[in-house]
């Protein structure tokens, strides 16, 4: 059953609910006043009635005339009575009282000789209901008469059916009016839901291009919205990157692959000395190298992605590492010549995986001893702001154009300056770099210019101060 139907009949039935509960508390509320108003009225006429026979000091009534006579005031009343002897057998009647007999029932009888009133209703065929109040007059102690006072509930039953009606009617209509606007309301409401889904339609149909208008209010179909769009954006800049990716990585294999071909077929066109196959060899084998580094890197990079890459988080002493690691890159600038200097050390912890760490600073420092000029210096810096760690690597090499430094740490992305520089890269090594930063909750930073260097900057996190104190023993 579609959304649409579904709200309408959820919102009928609790509207019909609605109007039901309220249509019957308010029959119930309006017959119970009515009825109050029947009952006050006639305890009003009987008390009337009671203070004018009281005023004549209760005079032996002879009938009905003679009681009209003497007491006018009797004959003003609206309602009908009706006096009872101490009996119970009736002595005089208002001329208003239909042709039927009403005796005076015992229930009211009994009640009279305890000195209380009753309030009762009575029935006669073909007759609309009565409501009769019969009250006692005592003189001295003794029950003189019952004094009967009653009028017809026509008008009440009438006004309770007019309502009743009313009701009737008009909760059909105003549940149909209520159910077609629900109907239109929910078609409404749901039609940003259309769109999305036929935006998805065209998605799975390979267009990502597809957005959706947002709203201007900012509703829950608002934030729907905005967070389909932004789904769509990180899906197509997913797809796109998986698109670069893959063209660079079949580029990066094919390369090797078909210097080992060349190579190979130039050896095999004619027979040569031992000498020139193993330069050939030697050279199947470097390449053989890299492609084992790429798929390595891409291997690691992917378990990565996967969340399979398990993280230590241990304590581990920045200012020890770094100073293995100056010790480390001193060795790889030996062959070109360039000097690895350590500027700056602070005493610093941070949490974290000590070999990943490693080989974060490991592979800042090789780039920077790999993209600098021979005879040239690199400066490695480890300073403390504002609660982190700030390990700084600067070369004073070739740099990187403003334009190439949003995407250097994306795969496989090397600038042509770089490829023209050295070709023993992989384009892998920055983006290892990202993640092993952000996995410490960090963030690294580069600052270049062309010909006159690069800083990259790793800034991470220092360990609480209850993780330091332990290696303060080490």
């Amino acid at each position: 059953m579609p959304l649409r139907v579904r709200l309408t009949l959820w919102y009928g039935t609790a509207l019909a609910l609605i109007l039901i509960i309220f249509s019957t508390i308010l029959y119930v509320i309006t017959a119970r006043s009515l009825r109050d108003a029947v009952d006050q009225s006639l305890e009003e006429t009987a008390a009337a009635a009671v203070r004018s026979l009281e005023e004549r000091g209760f005079l032996p009534l002879i009938d009905e005339g003679e009681l009209m006579s003497q007491f006018p005031e009797l004959a003003r009343i609206d309602k009908f009575f009706q006096i009872f002897s101490p009996s119970g057998t009736i002595t005089i009647r208002s001329p208003n009282v239909k042709q039927h007999e009403m005796p005076l029932s015992r229930q009211a009888l009994e009640v009279a000789y305890s000195g209380r009133s009753l309030l009762e209703f009575a029935k006669y065929p073909k007759e609309p209901p009565l409501r009769l109040i019969s009250v006692p007059i005592i003189y001295r102690g003794n029950l003189l008469y019952i004094i009967q006072v009653g009028t017809s509930m026509d008008s009440v039953e009438v006004t309770l059916n007019r309502l009743l009606l009313v009701l009737l009617v008009s909760i059909p209509i105003t549940l149909a009016v209520s159910l077609a606007g629900g109907w239109f309301m929910a078609g409404r409401a749901l039609r940003p839901v259309d769109a999305i889904t036929l935006a998805a339609q065209r998605i799975a149909g390979g267009d990502l291009t597809q957005r959706l208008t947002v709203p201007a209010s900012a509703d829950e179909i608002g934030r729907l919205t905005n967070t389909f769009n932004a789904m769509i954006d990180r899906l197509e800049t997913s797809f796109r990157q998986i698109r670069q990716f893959s063209s660079d990585a079949s580029h990066e294999l094919r390369t090797p692959l078909t210097v080992m071909k060349g190579e190979t077929e130039l050896a095999l066109r004619r027979p040569r000395e031992t000498d020139d196959y193993k330069v050939v060899l030697e050279s199947n084998l470097e390449e053989i190298d890299r492609m084992t580094r790429i798929v390595d890197e891409l291997l690691f990079l992917s378990r990565a992605d996967m969340g399979e890459v398990k993280m230590e988080h241990l304590p581990v002493p920045l200012d020890t590492l770094v100073e293995d690691l100056h010790r480390q890159a001193s060795l790889l600038g030996q062959e070109g010549d360039i000097q690895v200097v350590l500027r700056t050390t602070a005493p610093a912890v941070v949490l974290g995986d000590e070999l990943r760490l490693r080989e974060l600073f490991l592979n800042l420092l090789d780039n920077a001893v790999k993209y600098s000029r021979p005879g040239g210096t690199v400066d490695i810096a480890l300073t403390i702001e504002l609660g982190h760690a700030k390990v700084s690597v600067t070369d004073h090499g070739i740099g990187i154009a403003q334009d190439d430094q949003p995407q250097i740490f994306d795969r496989f992305y090397r600038t042509d300056a770089a490829r023209a520089h050295t070709k023993k890269g992989t384009g892998l090594g920055l983006s290892i770099c990202a993640w092993i930063v952000e996995s410490h909750h960090g963030r690294i930073e580069v600052q270049s210019q062309v010909g006159e260097g690069s800083t990259f900057t790793a800034i991470l996190p220092l360990a609480p101060a209850s993780t330091k104190r332990p290696l303060a023993g080490r």
